[in-house]
């Protein structure tokens, strides 16, 4: 089960990528073990909090073409 960290203080990055018409996730860097993320358009809704290997899983699959095009 992934814990609810309080993220009321967190750092929140967007990709550098992310100049694709709104279609965005954020990312909170700094949680150990467990990877915070949030959609960009809703910065005040909900956060999913994910495994680091889980999240790390899901970036492998997305570089490899795994979802098609992104």
């Amino acid at each position: 089960m992934t814990p609810n960290p309080d993220l009321t203080g967190a750092s929140w990055l967007k990709s550098s990528h992310s100049n694709n018409g709104g279609q965005c996730i954020e990312v909170a860097p700094g949680y150990p073990g467990f990877m915070p993320v949030r959609d960009s358009k809703d910065p005040q809704g909900p956060a999913l909090v994910f495994s680091a290997d889980a999240f790390a899983a899901f970036v492998a699959g997305v570089k490899s073409g795994e979802f098609g095009s992104v």
